[in-house]
């Protein structure tokens, strides 16, 4: 866990706020007041993937970034489970702590999986979603068959596999802390130039020691040994969805999530989308991309602001 006044060279200079959540302590960043927009990261990062997207937007928007459980600069606590169904529960409850509504779910990575559950459970506070290299899960019948196609062409998803088959996948990961750098690349980030000892440090500081890591392990040791699982989406929050502002926005040079798969997913739930594919641009596309992202964001919102949710 890093230290919750650490700013890395002020470039995370954002208040640490935090919330009790499920007999842990949740940091979320909370920044500016309006709308809510609600960014949801994804493995290994933290928060301070959204930097850039947070100063775009909080001169019209509230934008909260939550750490999930064992990432950046929440708690890790230890005996418990890093599965998917324990981090959409705790976004559940971070956000009727926070009695958010109107959300605009920004996504990225397995936040989507995290961020549709949110939506399967709560669709009626959900006012707009935008999947950025994110899986969107929802009931769909060719699910499991692509996911399972993405895994057999993805570098890093036969790694976890084979890594578990050896054995090797715990101990590889609780050296996060330096192998950080190595598991970026696996999954794919195009901009090297970023590469400071500031950036690495962001990027590592989380998993500092062996016992900090176990957010990180479990959403591998999850996909490796199925324990993960999908939420299932009542008729009314898939009805919900098919009308709700949606945007996809891909990186097209993505090694982990590829386009070809995840996109007819997206489009399955959100028909009425927009979709916008990015050259050059890899898995860790707010990285890549921040200034393109928080502008198709901003666009994003603007032109959708009329959109009134029905709330029953």
């Amino acid at each position: 866990m890093i230290q919750s006044h650490e700013k890395f060279n002020n470039t995370f200079p954002f208040k640490p706020h935090f919330a009790n959540i499920s007999g842990f302590k949740m940091h979320y960043v909370d920044e500016g007041t309006g709308e809510t927009v609600l960014c949801l990261h994804g493995e290994p990062t933290w928060s301070y993937l959204f930097r850039h997207l947070i100063e775009s937007l909080k001169g019209q928007y509230r934008v909260i970034a939550p750490d999930h459980m064992g990432f950046g600069k929440s708690e890790t606590p230890k005996d418990r489970t890093y599965w998917l169904q324990d981090h959409i529960n705790n976004i559940e409850e971070l956000v009727l702590t926070l009695d958010l509504r109107n959300i605009t779910l920004v996504m990225h990575d397995f936040g989507g999986p995290v961020g549709m559950g949110l939506v399967s459970r709560q669709f009626d506070r959900i006012k707009r979603v935008i999947a950025v290299n994110a899986p969107t899960p929802f009931g769909q019948k060719d699910l499991f068959d692509r996911v399972s196609a993405n895994a057999a062409k993805s570098p890093w998803f036969q790694w976890i596999v084979s890594a578990h088959q050896k054995s090797t996948l715990i101990p590889v990961l609780e050296q996060l802390h330096y192998n950080t750098l190595s598991t970026l690349k696996l999954n794919g980030f195009e901009n090297n130039n970023l590469i400071t000892e500031t950036w690495l440090k962001a990027y590592s500081e989380p998993f500092r020691e062996p016992t900090d890591c176990a957010g990180a392990i479990g959403w591998a040791l999850g996909f490796a040994s199925n324990m993960h699982q999908f939420e299932a989406p009542a008729a009314k929050a898939i009805e919900s969805a098919q009308n709700l502002p949606a945007m996809a926005i891909w990186g097209k040079n993505d090694k982990t999530l590829h386009a070809d798969e995840f996109l007819p997913l997206f489009r399955q739930t959100f028909p009425k989308a927009f979709v916008h594919l990015l050259e050059g641009v890899g898995h860790y596309s707010f990285e890549d991309a921040p200034q393109k992202i928080s502008e198709l964001i901003t666009q994003f919102l603007e032109e959708t602001a009329e959109h009134r949710h029905d709330h029953k």
